[in-house]
């Protein structure tokens, strides 16, 4: 009892609480103007779009918002376009991200590695990513024009036909895969470099002493570590393929016959050519929900593997 009376008087725990208290509203303090830019360009739309998707507002309603009942929502459920093209951007961001996971971490190691002129290659590397989307689209679109874009040049120039890529619903939704994939794989790439060079090297050192392969150390050190990175990147890119607008409306302008047609060209259309707001922002919301679901999945994916590999 004399012990602890003894140290009821001293001041370490009520500083280290204070400390404490004052550190943490300092932090909250630094953070407060960027959680008011969330706000600003995130929560507060996403409220908005919310409240429209309840109402009619559209030339009939004379663009003035009329509470609908959710008539939005139902008319969203039966909507076979919007599904379609629901199936449609889940198909391009599948197979656009899951290219550019693997791509990305091909060019990742190769730009990891030593070497004369690394440098250099990492700079030209990240040239796609940097270029515009709508300027990168415009030459995509050249280059598979029929019949003058280079493409076909060659072919007829080889006594071959000229091909209408962007005039077939599959050829056409091949394109616009590669033009995403050529575009955003350095992106991807650049988030694996950094993750690479996280890695400790003496970990890989042990290895190779070791007498491990690279296919060994890539599969048993590498891409364990990277796991975390992987993640990120899918989400970054799940989310931006999910979203995906200029480069289908530059490219395809969402055709042939609304065979690349994404969700956000759909609300896109709704919104600003049949002037159907109300409608739109449901389209919008529902995209949303679904990239929550994928995003969700990502999450429990990333979190299994990381669990497996804590248990081996």
């Amino acid at each position: 009892m004399n012990f602890i009376s003894h140290f009821q008087g001293q001041p370490f725990a009520t500083n280290k609480v204070e400390s404490y208290s004052r550190g943490k509203s300092l932090s909250l303090l630094l953070l407060a103007p960027a959680l008011a830019l969330l706000a600003i360009v995130f929560v507060w739309p996403l409220l908005r779009y919310g409240w429209l998707s309840f109402h009619a507002d559209s030339v009939i309603t004379g663009l003035v918002a009329i509470p609908n009942g959710g008539a939005n929502w139902i008319r969203l459920l039966s909507d076979g376009r919007f599904w379609q093209d629901a199936l449609q951007t889940l198909r391009f961001a599948g197979v656009s991200v899951g290219l550019e996971l693997v791509l990305g971490l091909a060019l990742a190691l190769a730009l990891h590695q030593r070497g004369p002129g690394r440098g250099v290659l990492r700079v030209l590397c990240l040239l796609p990513w940097a270029l515009p989307t709508t300027v990168m689209a415009l030459g995509w679109r050249w280059i598979f024009n029929d019949p003058h874009g280079p493409i076909n040049a060659l072919l007829l120039q080889l006594g071959l036909p000229s091909q209408g890529f962007l005039s077939t619903p599959s050829t056409t939704w091949l394109v616009s895969v590669l033009a995403d994939v050529w575009k955003t794989t350095p992106f991807v790439a650049l988030l694996l470099l950094a993750g690479l060079q996280s890695i400790p090297t003496d970990l890989e050192e042990a290895m190779r002493l070791e007498g491990a392969s690279p296919w060994q150390r890539l599969r048993r050190l590498t891409l364990p570590l990277l796991i975390p990175y992987l993640g990120l990147c899918c989400l970054f890119r799940v989310a931006q393929a999910m979203g995906v607008f200029d480069l289908i409306q530059v490219l395809t302008d969402g055709g042939p016959a609304g065979s690349t047609e994404s969700l956000a060209l759909y609300a896109y259309l709704n919104a600003m050519r049949f002037l159907d707001f109300g409608y739109s922002a449901s389209v919008m919301l529902g995209m949303f929900l679904l990239l929550l679901v994928l995003s969700a999945l990502v999450l429990v994916v990333q979190r299994r593997f990381q669990q497996q590999q804590e248990l081996t």
